[in-house]
Protein backbone atom coordinates (compact mmCIF):
# COMPACT_ATOMS: atom_id res chain seq x y z
CA UNK A 1 0.00 0.00 0.00
CA UNK A 2 1.19 3.29 -1.27
CA UNK A 3 1.85 6.28 1.96
CA UNK A 4 0.00 9.30 0.71
CA UNK A 5 2.48 12.14 -0.07
CA UNK A 6 2.86 15.01 1.87
CA UNK A 7 1.00 17.20 -1.17
CA UNK A 8 -1.71 14.62 -1.45
CA UNK A 9 -2.93 15.03 1.78
CA UNK A 10 -2.61 18.79 1.90
CA UNK A 11 -4.65 18.76 -1.33
CA UNK A 12 -7.14 16.41 0.37
CA UNK A 13 -7.47 18.84 3.57
CA UNK A 14 -7.89 22.57 1.44
CA UNK A 15 -10.72 19.90 -0.39
CA UNK A 16 -12.62 19.29 2.61
CA UNK A 17 -12.12 21.71 5.27
CA UNK A 18 -13.39 24.06 3.37
CA UNK A 19 -17.52 22.96 3.43
CA UNK A 20 -16.85 21.71 6.91
CA UNK A 21 -16.24 24.70 8.31
CA UNK A 22 -18.54 26.53 6.22
CA UNK A 23 -21.28 23.92 7.47
CA UNK A 24 -20.42 24.15 11.18
CA UNK A 25 -20.58 27.96 11.18
CA UNK A 26 -24.23 27.72 9.65
CA UNK A 27 -25.22 25.23 11.81
CA UNK A 28 -23.74 27.26 15.12
CA UNK A 29 -24.82 30.70 13.57
CA UNK A 30 -27.15 32.84 15.63
CA UNK A 31 -30.33 35.18 14.24
CA UNK A 32 -29.98 38.51 15.15
CA UNK A 33 -32.66 39.79 16.65
CA UNK A 34 -35.86 40.79 14.78
CA UNK A 35 -36.22 44.82 14.04
CA UNK A 36 -38.87 46.69 15.20
CA UNK A 37 -41.86 47.70 13.00
CA UNK A 38 -41.96 49.90 11.37
CA UNK A 39 -45.22 52.39 12.18
CA UNK A 40 -46.35 54.59 9.13
CA UNK A 41 -48.48 57.37 10.72
CA UNK A 42 -51.95 57.99 9.89
CA UNK A 43 -54.43 60.63 9.62
CA UNK A 44 -53.27 62.40 13.36
CA UNK A 45 -50.13 63.59 11.25
CA UNK A 46 -51.91 65.75 8.91
CA UNK A 47 -51.92 69.17 9.80
CA UNK A 48 -55.21 70.76 10.95
CA UNK A 49 -55.90 72.66 7.97
CA UNK A 50 -56.00 69.07 5.66
CA UNK A 51 -59.05 68.64 4.50
CA UNK A 52 -59.04 65.22 5.92
CA UNK A 53 -59.70 67.08 9.33
CA UNK A 54 -62.98 68.70 8.01
CA UNK A 55 -64.46 65.65 6.51
CA UNK A 56 -63.14 63.26 9.55
CA UNK A 57 -61.87 65.27 12.20
CA UNK A 58 -60.64 63.06 15.11
CA UNK A 59 -63.57 63.71 17.27
CA UNK A 60 -65.95 62.93 14.68
CA UNK A 61 -67.65 60.49 17.28
CA UNK A 62 -67.37 61.78 20.84
CA UNK A 63 -66.06 59.61 23.49
CA UNK A 64 -62.30 59.26 21.84
CA UNK A 65 -59.32 57.58 22.96
CA UNK A 66 -56.36 55.67 21.98
CA UNK A 67 -54.99 52.67 22.63
CA UNK A 68 -51.09 51.27 22.22
CA UNK A 69 -50.82 47.79 21.49
CA UNK A 70 -47.53 46.24 20.08
CA UNK A 71 -48.50 46.26 16.09
CA UNK A 72 -49.22 50.19 16.92
CA UNK A 73 -51.69 53.13 18.22
CA UNK A 74 -55.53 52.09 17.49
CA UNK A 75 -57.97 54.87 17.46
CA UNK A 76 -61.44 54.14 19.17
CA UNK A 77 -64.57 55.81 19.99
CA UNK A 78 -67.09 54.69 22.85
CA UNK A 79 -70.64 55.83 22.21
CA UNK A 80 -74.17 55.19 24.19
CA UNK A 81 -74.61 54.51 28.13
CA UNK A 82 -71.63 52.57 30.31
CA UNK A 83 -74.41 49.65 31.29
CA UNK A 84 -75.89 49.44 27.36
CA UNK A 85 -75.68 46.16 25.73
CA UNK A 86 -72.14 45.95 23.95
CA UNK A 87 -71.89 46.31 20.39
CA UNK A 88 -68.74 46.18 18.36
CA UNK A 89 -68.98 47.18 14.47
CA UNK A 90 -65.87 47.31 12.40
CA UNK A 91 -65.74 48.66 9.43
CA UNK A 92 -64.15 47.39 5.84
CA UNK A 93 -61.52 47.43 3.62
CA UNK A 94 -60.80 51.29 2.53
CA UNK A 95 -63.02 53.74 4.81
CA UNK A 96 -62.78 53.96 8.33
CA UNK A 97 -64.98 54.30 10.97
CA UNK A 98 -67.03 57.34 9.12
CA UNK A 99 -68.89 54.68 7.54
CA UNK A 100 -70.82 53.99 10.57
CA UNK A 101 -72.23 57.73 10.60
CA UNK A 102 -75.63 56.73 10.19
CA UNK A 103 -76.08 53.93 12.18
CA UNK A 104 -74.03 53.90 15.28
CA UNK A 105 -76.11 56.86 16.21
CA UNK A 106 -79.12 54.67 16.09
CA UNK A 107 -78.22 52.20 18.24
CA UNK A 108 -76.77 54.48 20.80
CA UNK A 109 -80.53 56.41 20.79
CA UNK A 110 -81.73 52.51 21.28
CA UNK A 111 -79.27 52.31 24.72
CA UNK A 112 -76.47 50.42 23.18
CA UNK A 113 -73.09 50.41 24.40
CA UNK A 114 -71.01 51.14 20.64
CA UNK A 115 -67.62 50.64 20.11
CA UNK A 116 -66.41 52.11 17.12
CA UNK A 117 -62.34 52.02 15.88
CA UNK A 118 -60.22 52.32 13.23
CA UNK A 119 -58.41 49.40 11.78
CA UNK A 120 -54.58 48.86 11.55
CA UNK A 121 -53.84 51.67 8.50
CA UNK A 122 -57.37 53.42 8.38
CA UNK A 123 -58.09 56.46 9.46
CA UNK A 124 -56.64 57.86 12.82
CA UNK A 125 -55.02 54.07 13.42
CA UNK A 126 -51.02 53.75 12.90
CA UNK A 127 -50.31 51.67 9.95
CA UNK A 128 -47.88 48.68 10.63
CA UNK A 129 -45.37 47.84 8.10
CA UNK A 130 -46.74 44.15 8.18
CA UNK A 131 -48.56 41.61 6.65
CA UNK A 132 -52.18 42.69 7.36
CA UNK A 133 -53.70 39.15 7.46
CA UNK A 134 -56.67 37.79 9.58
CA UNK A 135 -54.75 37.05 12.46
CA UNK A 136 -53.32 41.00 12.52
CA UNK A 137 -56.86 41.76 12.80
CA UNK A 138 -58.79 39.70 15.13
CA UNK A 139 -55.71 40.23 17.59
CA UNK A 140 -56.30 44.02 17.24
CA UNK A 141 -59.60 43.55 18.32
CA UNK A 142 -58.98 41.19 21.04
CA UNK A 143 -56.26 43.64 22.53
CA UNK A 144 -58.98 46.69 22.56
CA UNK A 145 -61.68 44.45 24.04
CA UNK A 146 -58.86 43.98 26.95
CA UNK A 147 -57.79 47.35 27.18
CA UNK A 148 -61.45 48.35 27.87
CA UNK A 149 -62.29 45.92 30.23
CA UNK A 150 -65.04 44.50 27.85
CA UNK A 151 -65.70 40.60 28.74
CA UNK A 152 -67.80 40.07 25.70
CA UNK A 153 -69.75 41.68 22.88
CA UNK A 154 -72.19 41.66 20.07
CA UNK A 155 -69.64 41.74 17.01
CA UNK A 156 -70.93 43.29 13.55
CA UNK A 157 -68.78 44.21 10.62
CA UNK A 158 -69.61 45.74 6.96
CA UNK A 159 -67.63 43.99 4.00
CA UNK A 160 -64.44 42.92 5.13
CA UNK A 161 -65.09 43.71 8.68
CA UNK A 162 -67.88 41.26 8.13
CA UNK A 163 -64.91 38.67 7.35
CA UNK A 164 -63.48 40.12 10.49
CA UNK A 165 -66.16 39.79 12.93
CA UNK A 166 -66.86 36.41 11.60
CA UNK A 167 -62.88 35.26 12.26
CA UNK A 168 -63.32 36.93 15.58
CA UNK A 169 -66.13 34.99 16.28
CA UNK A 170 -64.33 31.80 15.47
CA UNK A 171 -60.87 32.41 17.01
CA UNK A 172 -62.68 34.16 20.20
CA UNK A 173 -65.91 32.75 21.02
CA UNK A 174 -65.98 33.46 24.36
CA UNK A 175 -65.39 37.25 23.86
CA UNK A 176 -68.56 37.14 21.83
CA UNK A 177 -71.87 37.40 22.99
CA UNK A 178 -74.98 36.72 21.72
CA UNK A 179 -75.47 38.40 18.09
CA UNK A 180 -72.96 38.52 15.29
CA UNK A 181 -74.01 40.56 12.28
CA UNK A 182 -72.79 40.49 8.85
CA UNK A 183 -73.30 43.14 6.71
CA UNK A 184 -72.43 43.15 2.32
CA UNK A 185 -69.82 41.01 3.84
CA UNK A 186 -66.41 39.55 2.28
CA UNK A 187 -64.71 36.49 3.45
CA UNK A 188 -65.27 34.20 0.76
CA UNK A 189 -64.16 35.79 -2.52
CA UNK A 190 -62.41 34.38 -4.99
CA UNK A 191 -59.46 35.66 -6.58
CA UNK A 192 -61.22 36.12 -10.27
CA UNK A 193 -63.58 38.23 -8.14
CA UNK A 194 -60.88 40.75 -7.76
CA UNK A 195 -60.28 42.92 -10.77
CA UNK A 196 -56.51 42.59 -12.87
CA UNK A 197 -55.85 46.15 -12.11
CA UNK A 198 -56.65 45.46 -8.37
CA UNK A 199 -54.73 42.76 -8.17
CA UNK A 200 -51.89 44.60 -10.23
CA UNK A 201 -51.98 47.68 -8.35
CA UNK A 202 -51.59 45.55 -5.11
CA UNK A 203 -48.33 43.75 -6.20
CA UNK A 204 -45.38 44.49 -3.59
CA UNK A 205 -43.21 45.80 -7.22
CA UNK A 206 -46.27 48.57 -7.81
CA UNK A 207 -46.73 49.43 -3.88
CA UNK A 208 -42.72 49.92 -3.51
CA UNK A 209 -43.26 52.73 -6.34
CA UNK A 210 -46.38 54.40 -5.20
CA UNK A 211 -45.53 54.70 -1.75
CA UNK A 212 -42.20 56.51 -2.95
CA UNK A 213 -41.69 60.34 -1.84
CA UNK A 214 -42.32 61.16 -5.58
CA UNK A 215 -45.27 59.24 -6.25
CA UNK A 216 -46.80 60.80 -3.29
CA UNK A 217 -46.03 64.48 -3.68
CA UNK A 218 -47.70 63.77 -7.17
CA UNK A 219 -50.99 62.18 -5.75
CA UNK A 220 -51.12 64.72 -3.13
CA UNK A 221 -50.45 67.29 -6.34
CA UNK A 222 -53.60 65.95 -7.54
CA UNK A 223 -55.94 66.14 -4.72
CA UNK A 224 -54.99 69.79 -3.98
CA UNK A 225 -55.87 70.43 -8.44
CA UNK A 226 -59.44 68.17 -7.27
CA UNK A 227 -60.14 70.46 -4.43
CA UNK A 228 -59.93 73.72 -6.00
CA UNK A 229 -62.54 72.53 -8.72
CA UNK A 230 -65.91 73.87 -8.38
CA UNK A 231 -67.07 70.14 -8.05
CA UNK A 232 -67.36 68.93 -4.81
CA UNK A 233 -66.08 65.05 -4.34
CA UNK A 234 -68.51 62.82 -2.05
CA UNK A 235 -67.08 63.29 1.55
CA UNK A 236 -66.18 58.86 1.42
CA UNK A 237 -64.51 58.67 -1.68
CA UNK A 238 -62.36 62.08 -0.34
CA UNK A 239 -61.45 60.34 2.35
CA UNK A 240 -60.30 57.64 0.52
CA UNK A 241 -58.16 59.77 -2.10
CA UNK A 242 -56.65 61.32 1.16
CA UNK A 243 -55.59 58.58 2.78
CA UNK A 244 -54.13 56.69 -0.65
CA UNK A 245 -51.98 60.65 -0.93
CA UNK A 246 -50.87 61.50 2.11
CA UNK A 247 -50.70 58.29 4.20
CA UNK A 248 -47.91 55.90 3.26
CA UNK A 249 -49.28 53.27 5.12
CA UNK A 250 -52.45 52.94 3.46
CA UNK A 251 -51.91 51.77 0.26
CA UNK A 252 -49.81 48.75 1.78
CA UNK A 253 -52.51 48.12 4.31
CA UNK A 254 -55.19 47.87 1.28
CA UNK A 255 -53.03 45.80 -1.25
CA UNK A 256 -52.00 43.34 1.87
CA UNK A 257 -55.15 43.28 2.89
CA UNK A 258 -56.17 42.02 -0.58
CA UNK A 259 -53.65 39.43 -1.24
CA UNK A 260 -53.41 38.07 2.71
CA UNK A 261 -56.15 39.32 4.49
CA UNK A 262 -59.52 38.17 5.48
CA UNK A 263 -61.46 39.06 2.22
CA UNK A 264 -61.00 35.38 1.10
CA UNK A 265 -60.57 32.11 2.56
CA UNK A 266 -62.63 32.39 5.19
CA UNK A 267 -64.80 29.16 4.90
CA UNK A 268 -63.55 27.33 7.94
CA UNK A 269 -64.20 30.54 9.74
CA UNK A 270 -68.23 30.29 8.93
CA UNK A 271 -68.40 26.60 9.35
CA UNK A 272 -66.78 27.09 13.04
CA UNK A 273 -68.75 25.89 15.56
CA UNK A 274 -68.12 28.60 17.63
CA UNK A 275 -71.15 30.00 15.97
CA UNK A 276 -73.31 27.54 18.12
CA UNK A 277 -75.80 29.57 20.69
CA UNK A 278 -75.09 32.59 18.45
CA UNK A 279 -77.79 34.63 16.06
CA UNK A 280 -76.33 35.14 13.03
CA UNK A 281 -78.11 38.50 11.07
CA UNK A 282 -76.91 38.56 6.89
CA UNK A 283 -77.63 41.72 4.89
CA UNK A 284 -76.97 41.76 1.25
CA UNK A 285 -77.83 43.98 -1.59
CA UNK A 286 -78.98 42.03 -4.51
CA UNK A 287 -76.66 44.94 -6.88
CA UNK A 288 -73.32 44.26 -4.62
CA UNK A 289 -71.04 44.40 -7.55
CA UNK A 290 -68.12 44.23 -4.96
CA UNK A 291 -69.10 41.26 -3.14
CA UNK A 292 -71.45 39.50 -5.26
CA UNK A 293 -74.79 38.52 -3.86
CA UNK A 294 -74.62 34.53 -3.95
CA UNK A 295 -71.77 34.84 -0.79
CA UNK A 296 -74.64 35.87 0.74
CA UNK A 297 -76.46 32.72 0.46
CA UNK A 298 -73.26 30.57 0.53
CA UNK A 299 -72.38 31.86 3.72
CA UNK A 300 -75.82 31.15 5.28
CA UNK A 301 -75.29 27.54 4.12
CA UNK A 302 -71.96 27.12 5.81
CA UNK A 303 -73.01 27.97 9.07
CA UNK A 304 -73.58 25.14 11.36
CA UNK A 305 -76.71 23.75 11.64
CA UNK A 306 -79.12 24.62 14.26
CA UNK A 307 -77.52 28.18 14.50
CA UNK A 308 -80.36 31.02 14.59
CA UNK A 309 -79.88 33.06 11.46
CA UNK A 310 -81.68 35.61 9.39
CA UNK A 311 -80.38 36.41 5.83
CA UNK A 312 -82.42 40.03 4.78
CA UNK A 313 -81.72 41.28 1.23
CA UNK A 314 -82.36 44.91 0.26
CA UNK A 315 -83.63 44.85 -3.66
CA UNK A 316 -81.55 46.87 -5.87
CA UNK A 317 -79.10 47.78 -3.22
CA UNK A 318 -75.49 47.93 -3.76
CA UNK A 319 -72.57 47.49 -1.63
CA UNK A 320 -72.18 50.08 0.92
CA UNK A 321 -75.59 49.68 2.46
CA UNK A 322 -74.33 51.57 6.20
CA UNK A 323 -74.82 54.76 3.95
CA UNK A 324 -77.10 54.23 1.12
CA UNK A 325 -80.05 51.96 3.76
CA UNK A 326 -78.85 53.17 7.27
CA UNK A 327 -82.70 53.14 8.98
CA UNK A 328 -83.19 49.98 7.10
CA UNK A 329 -80.24 47.99 8.54
CA UNK A 330 -80.28 49.82 11.99
CA UNK A 331 -84.09 48.27 11.91
CA UNK A 332 -82.28 45.04 11.30
CA UNK A 333 -79.77 45.45 13.61
CA UNK A 334 -81.59 46.41 16.58
CA UNK A 335 -83.70 43.24 16.22
CA UNK A 336 -81.00 41.11 16.14
CA UNK A 337 -79.70 43.05 19.23
CA UNK A 338 -83.14 42.88 20.76
CA UNK A 339 -83.44 38.58 19.56
CA UNK A 340 -87.04 38.91 20.76
CA UNK A 341 -88.34 38.19 17.06
CA UNK A 342 -85.89 35.22 16.87
CA UNK A 343 -87.05 33.08 19.90
CA UNK A 344 -89.29 30.77 17.42
CA UNK A 345 -86.37 30.31 14.88
CA UNK A 346 -84.94 26.62 14.86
Amino acid sequence: MVASSPYQCMTLALLVLPPLFITTYFMAAFPSPPAPITLHPSLASLPPTSRSWSIYPEDYFSGGGYAVFPAGKVRYWLLGPEKGKKVVLIHGLSIPSIIWKDVAPKLVASGHRVLLYDLYGRGYSDAPQTAYDTNLYTTQLAFLLQYLKWDKANIIGVSMGGAIAAAFTAQFPHLVDESVGLIACAGLMESNDISRTAKVMSSPLIQALTSSRPVQMYMQHLINQSQSGSQEEKPLLEIVRLQSAHLPGYNNALSSSLRDGPVRGQRAAFQSKSFNGKRVLILHGTKDTTVHPKYATLISDLLPSGVKQKLITFEGAGHDLSVSHPVEVATALLDLLDGKSWKKLP
